[in-house]
This record gives structure tokens, C-alpha cells and sequence, in this order.
């Protein structure tokens, strides 16, 4: 997982695969948990640039779109 988009995928497979058995509901709460880490880490740099005033290069939010 290379960026944002990345792991929405990687999210989405993760809830399919709980969903269809083929995947524990422990390890996909660890892999949910290690995401929302994740996710918390950019909302905090996002919201230190906002407080700064500037705009940040975040490389992981930075992706081609499909």
C-alpha cells in the first residue's frame, strides 16, 4: 500500500473477505485498527499545515486518480 487510495482498496478487499469467510474477524479488527493509526497520523499533519497556514506535500494523499 502505496497511498490513500491503496488502502481503501486494501480495506475494501479486507471487508469482502471477512464478509465471505475467507478472513478472521481478529485480524481484520488488527488491520482496521493499524488504518485508523494511519488515517489519524494525516488527519494530524493536515490539520498542524492548516494551523500554519500552508499547503502540505503529503505524498502518501497524493495519487493518480482512476
Amino acid at each position: 500500500m502505496n497511498n490513500i487510495n491503496e488502502l481503501r482498496k486494501e480495506l475494501a478487499e479486507t471487508f469482502k473477505a471477512l464478509k465471505n469467510g475467507t478472513a478472521n474477524a481478529k485480524d481484520v479488527k488488527e488491520l482496521n485498527n493499524c488504518a485508523g493509526k494511519i488515517i489519524n497520523t494525516l488527519k494530524v499533519e493536515l490539520e498542524f499545515a492548516a494551523l500554519r497556514k500552508v499547503t502540505p506535500n503529503i505524498p502518501f494523499l497524493d495519487y493518480a486518480k482512476e
